[in-house]
């Protein structure tokens, strides 16, 4: 499965309109996990089973809570395709092969 997941905390804590800060801190917890995933400008893309995946961004969560914020906003689309493995790649190279030549990555 390919979850796309978008985390931040949302409200009045934040003191600038960046949160990289606390993003980079949910990226850490998605690293540590040993789960593949890709970082990209607006989203993380994480491969994995459900529960596998789903408690990895439960503890991203959490970890946000316990850091005093009230409102996290979280934005998850999931592509559960049956049998389909190494997606973060295969869907590139497919469109690649597809194109017969390289996309930007």
């Amino acid at each position: 499965m390919l979850f796309q997941l978008t985390m931040f905390p949302s409200g009045s804590k934040r003191k600038s309109a960046s949160v990289s800060e606390h993003v980079a801190k949910v990226i850490n917890i998605i690293d540590k996990s040993g789960l593949s995933y890709k970082l990209t400008p607006m989203a993380t893309c994480i491969e994995g089973e459900w529960n596998e995946v789903m408690d990895v961004i439960n503890k991203a969560r959490l970890m946000l809570r316990r850091n005093g914020h009230e409102r996290i906003y979280i934005n998850i689309t999931i592509d559960d395709r049956k049998g389909a493995k190494k997606r973060l790649t295969g869907k590139i190279d497919s469109i690649e092969r597809k194109l017969k030549r390289e996309v930007s990555k």
